[in-house]
C-alpha cells in the first residue's frame, strides 16, 4: 500500500491500538479480537516478545490489517519491521534518522513528541503525522486543543490517556486519530477468555469516531 492511501486509511478509521503480549500467540489473538470490531489498523510493539514474527504472521495471515511497527527506537529497527510487512513506523520519541530511514523506503513515520519545540522539529524532519505522547501527563485532550492552535498544519495523533470516556474529547481538539492503549487492548480480558470484550470496545470506539465525523460534516 502507497504511502497516502496508508495516512488516508489512519485518517479514515481514527483509531491506533497500540499492541502489547506477552507472547506472539497472545498478540495474535488480541489483534483478531480487535480486528473482530472493525478496526483494521493496529501498532505492534517493539516490547512484544517475538514482534517481528508477529508482523510476519500478520502480513501473511490478514491482510486485511494495516500493520504498524511501535516503540522503535532506531533507523536499523524501523528498516527491519518494514522488510517483515510493517506498512508505517510508529516511535514514542525522535530520531530523525529514523525519520530518513522511512522515507527512503517510502513508508509513513509517526515519531513520538511532547513540547511544541519537539513536534515542529520532528515535523520539519519530514514526520508525516506526530505522536503526542504522553499526553495524559500534560493535559490530556487540553494540552492538544493547545497545540492545534499555533500549529494548525501537523497532525497530531495523541496516546496516553486516551479512553472511551476521553475519545471525542481528543476528536474535538484536532486529533488527526487516536492511540489507544489498554483501554482497549485489553489482555486482562484475553486472559480470562473474554474476547468479546475487546472486541465489543474496538466497536465502540469506532461508534465514537464515526459519530464525530458525521456531526462535523453536518456543521
Amino acid at each position: 500500500m502507497e504511502k497516502i492511501a496508508v495516512l488516508n486509511a489512519l485518517r479514515e478509521i481514527g483509531l491506533v491500538p497500540v499492541l502489547r503480549a506477552e507472547s506472539v500467540e497472545k498478540a495474535m489473538a488480541l489483534a483478531g479480537a480487535i480486528a473482530d470490531g472493525g478496526v483494521t489498523v493496529l501498532e505492534i510493539t517493539m516490547t512484544v516478545p517475538g514482534a517481528i514474527q508477529v508482523m510476519r504472521k500478520l502480513a501473511e495471515q490478514r491482510p486485511d490489517i494495516l500493520i504498524g511497527a511501535g516503540t522503535v527506537l532506531d533507523p536499523e529497527t524501523a528498516r527491519m519491521c518494514l522488510l517483515e510487512g510493517a506498512q508505517f513506523v510508529v516511535s514514542p520519541a525522535l530520531n530523525v534518522k529514523t525519520i530518513e530511514m522511512c522515507h527512503r523506503y517510502s513508508a509513513a513515520v509517526l515519531p513520538g513528541a511532547l513540547t511544541p519545540t519537539e513536534i515542529v522539529t520532528a515535523w520539519e524532519a519530514g514526520a508525516d503525522v506526530v505522536k503526542v505522547f504522553p499526553a495524559s501527563a500534560v493535559g490530556g485532550a487540553k494540552y492538544l486543543t493547545a497545540l492545534k492552535g499555533p500549529l494548525p498544519q501537523i497532525d497530531l495523533i495523541p496516546t496516553g490517556g486516551v479512553s472511551l470516556a476521553t475519545a471525542k474529547e481528543f476528536l474535538e481538539a484536532g486529533a488527526f486519530a487516536l492511540g489507544v492503549g489498554s483501554d482497549l487492548v485489553n489482555a486482562k480480558a484475553m486472559a480470562e477468555g473474554k474476547p468479546e470484550v475487546v472486541t465489543e470496545s474496538a466497536r465502540k470506539y469506532l461508534g465514537i469516531v464515526r459519530e464525530f465525523r458525521e456531526s462535523t460534516k453536518k456543521q
